[in-house]
């Protein structure tokens, strides 16, 4: 799980709750409005619906998944595995490799994919143009995830926007009769929807999004450092010369620890 994620979480419905009890005493009805969840929730889903082709609306799981839980191996550890594989292909030629492939393909299949295509004997132009075709192909899929919650974000608080307007014209279309209680329940309406609206733009669909477009680029950035591994090995290069191709990519505090192990 990531536990940054994690805290994120519990650190702003710890804030979101405290704040609601002392401001309702524990009278926790006073922030339901079956209108505004109706019109934000609602009409948020409908946005979703309209915006985006149903295969990548039933992906919903899977981003979120892809939001709590980070399975994708570090860097460092990449960096680690690919520098003896370059050690052993150095040595005992690149068709040792193969026994490798199967671990790589539980590590990171786009490691077995280009570890194949180098065994099995294609030039590097061959390799490197599939390799960076599944990247493209990867890259367009998670857009979908971060589009998902991108619209989220965008059209939720114009529903609640939407929420607003409709509990203030039924406050004014009572103005005439004088009950305070109908004026109420609609000034609750306009208000309720609104703050639906915003917590659901900025503290869910939001985080949400830009935790995925960071996971994102991060495996982006492994990919291609696996790329330009794998036409290292192709190539011949000395294993320390693969390695420092690794290296280039990782932050500083990365490649102090890389230090360290070594």
């Amino acid at each position: 799980m990531d536990i940054a994620s994690l805290i994120g979480i519990i650190v702003g419905l710890g804030c979101l709750i405290t704040v609601a009890y002392e401001t309702s005493h524990g009278h926790w009805m006073m922030f339901y409005s079956l209108e505004g969840v109706l019109t934000v929730i609602g009409g948020s889903i409908s946005v979703v619906f309209m915006s985006m082709p149903m295969e990548k609306v039933k992906g919903v799981t899977k981003y979120l998944k892809r939001f709590m839980f980070n399975r994708g191996p570090k860097a460092t550890a990449i960096v680690t595995m690919l520098t003896e594989l370059a050690e052993k292909a150095r040595r005992d030629g690149i068709l040792a490799l193969e026994s490798d492939c199967a671990n790589a393909q539980k590590v990171e299949p786009f490691l077995a994919t280009g570890l194949r295509m180098a065994i099995d004997g294609s030039g590097p132009a061959v390799t490197e143009t599939t390799l960076r075709l599944e990247l493209a192909a990867m890259q367009e899929r998670h857009k979908a995830g971060k589009k998902f919650f991108d619209l989220i974000k965008l059209y939720g608080p114009g529903w609640g926007l939407v929420g607003t307007l409709v509990g203030q014209i039924g406050m004014f279309g009572n103005l005439s009769g004088g009950d305070i209680g109908t004026l109420g329940k609609s000034l609750a309406v306009a208000v309720c929807a609104t703050m639906y609206g915003t917590v659901l733009a900025n503290a869910i669909a939001g985080p949400i999004g830009d935790k995925l477009a960071l996971r994102s680029s991060e495996e982006m950035v492994n990919r291609e450092m696996i790329l330009q591994a794998i036409l290292s090995i192709q190539a011949g290069d000395n294993p320390r010369v693969t390695a420092d191709k690794m290296i280039v990519f990782l932050p500083g505090i990365e490649r102090a620890k890389l230090k360290v192990a070594a």
